[in-house]
């Protein structure tokens, strides 16, 4: 079996507002105060900095079920039983990396996870927008537990919630793994932990699933896995690579 095409979106360099200034956390933590999130979960986005981003490239997509299943079929493992246009998902960190090398084998380029940086910039683009589609929150533009739909749901579902350069599915559907390991901000907050030792996997995971509500499709929202079981809160990845 050959691997499915990537759909890829160039993503220019430029300057990311990256983060959450301090002195908006109070607002946003009141913003999301039914959702029962502590200010702690939130600060771990403090101090927003503008961050310089190389060119590079994301796929537009996550990796669905036919992109995986080659992939599967070659290295033993078993095939997901959603339908061909899903994401994949309950996906370990180490998998999502193996999948990587074995698409850069047959592309001949190298394909990786994005950096927490680079995702963030390809969902919020070249201003400081809370979400991919803007400042507001709207239900319905991303398959998030407000949905009730429960599970995936098809990848390019949701057109009206693109992000800035187009990239679909940034927020809902799948949490996505990056290659980024959790560690503070520069200059973050004392209170803000070194280490997330509760953390099942110590890499960075964006934009919330299928079981999550909408504090997780903040663009700025960074946490990671924490339960074993990846496919209960629906962890998939999207693929990133470097400018052509």
């Amino acid at each position: 079996m050959t691997a499915a095409p990537i759909d890829w979106v160039d993503i220019p360099a430029g300057v990311l507002q990256r983060g959450t200034p301090a002195e908006q956390l109070d607002a946003v933590v009141a913003r999301y105060a039914e959702t029962g999130v502590p200010a702690a979960w939130y600060l771990k986005e403090v101090p927003r900095a503008s961050v310089p981003v190389p060119a590079f490239r994301i796929a537009r997509t996550p990796v669905t079920v036919a992109q995986w299943t080659p992939f599967a079929a070659a290295t033993g493992r078993p095939v997901p039983a959603e339908p061909a246009q899903h994401p994949v998902f309950g996906v370990t960190w180490a998998d999502a990396a193996e999948f990587c090398v074995w698409m850069t084998e047959r592309l001949g380029h190298e394909v990786r996870l994005p950096t927490e940086t680079e995702w963030e910039r390809a969902a919020r683009g070249d201003d400081d927008r809370e979400f991919p589609w803007g400042d507001e929150y709207r239900p319905g533009l991303a398959n998030l537990w407000d949905l009730g739909v429960g599970t995936t749901t098809a990848v390019g579902s949701f057109p009206a919630g693109a992000s800035p350069f187009g990239v679909l599915d940034m927020v809902g559907n799948v949490d996505e793994w990056t290659s980024t390991r959790y560690s503070p901000y520069p200059d973050a907050p004392a209170e803000v932990p070194a280490l997330e030792g509760w953390a099942f996997d110590p890499h960075i995971t964006r934009g919330g699933a299928f079981r999550h509500d909408r504090d997780l499709a903040r663009c700025a929202r960074r946490h990671g896995a924490y339960e074993a079981d990846l496919r209960a809160i629906g962890v998939g990845f999207r693929l990133a690579a470097d400018a052509v």
